[in-house]
């Protein structure tokens, strides 16, 4: 992808691989602002980025630029990863219409709480939870930066439901005390099924989501995770109908290593577009 930077911003000139309403309506994060068409004010961990469309190109203001390039995913070339993708038929008119989609390196702490937070839930709750719990996060000028564990420990359960968790409240608050014990350097060395494993350990933490998490937070592409729309997508590509966890491990081998990638296609297609 070709970009530019300076001091505090990153200009994108080619935006075929790059929409960022694509990027952030797709599900993948809670942690944005639409403030108009093609402009959105990003906040992840302590960082903050506007996005904005300005003569066909992208202008990305941020507080680190490193962070974002790599927020961004922008060295990551999705032109290889469409044209291997390309080869299935079924996913083809997916990835024209998300042809903008990346997907985010995200801090993994909120990616946790996000999808605990998104179980039988909808975006618009899930933002605003989400805001509120960053709220309790060291404020940086006109944002607050979201806040540690030792922070979220001293969160309470009925403060949890004042921000709108409901009955995922409780499972915020134990699983922040379990998260507390944990190494997370250590997890990223851990293959994607002993992950999954210790994800699904975790209070809140269904299969589901675990798959959200490895995929969204860990960047782990061989995972598919499976709700109501990719049961469609299922349905219409094998003709017949399985368990989630099945849907999951056939798409995951008719995919293979861009697994994860075609997920995201093809939820925001068939969710945005075909219902």
């Amino acid at each position: 992808m070709k970009y530019t930077c300076t001091k505090d911003t990153i200009i994108i000139e080619d935006t075929k691989d790059f929409d960022i309403s694509h990027i952030l309506e797709c599900g993948q994060v809670f942690t944005y602002k639409k403030n108009a068409e093609n402009d959105y004010d990003v906040y992840s961990c302590d960082q903050f980025a506007n996005v904005k469309l300005l003569d066909n190109k992208y202008v990305i203001t941020c507080t680190d630029v490193n962070y974002f390039v790599n927020y961004f995913d922008l060295d990551t070339d999705y032109g290889i990863i469409k044209k291997n993708l390309g080869k299935s038929k079924y996913i083809v008119d997916a990835i024209n219409f998300g042809h903008g989609i990346r997907i985010l390196k995200q801090n993994l702490l909120e990616v946790i709480i996000g999808f605990i937070i998104s179980a039988n839930n909808n975006i618009k709750r899930i933002m605003t939870t989400m805001q509120k719990i960053r709220e309790y996060g060291e404020k940086r000028g006109g944002y607050y930066a979201f806040p540690s564990l030792d922070v979220l420990q001293n969160i309470t359960i009925d403060e949890f439901k004042d921000m709108g968790a409901g009955y995922r409240a409780e499972y915020l608050y134990d699983t922040i005390r379990r998260l507390k014990k944990v190494d997370f350097e250590k997890t990223y060395k851990q293959d994607t099924s002993a992950l999954k494993k210790w994800l699904l350990s975790l209070k809140g933490v269904g299969p589901k989501v675990a798959d959200c998490i490895l995929l969204f937070g860990y960047g782990r592409c061989d995972c598919f995770p499976v709700d109501t729309w990719i049961e469609k997508v299922y349905v219409d590509l094998f003709h017949k109908k399985e368990n989630r966890i099945k849907m999951s491990s056939d798409l995951i081998k008719y995919f293979g290593e861009y697994a994860g990638y075609a997920q995201q296609y093809l939820f925001f297609y068939r969710r945005s577009f075909v219902k």
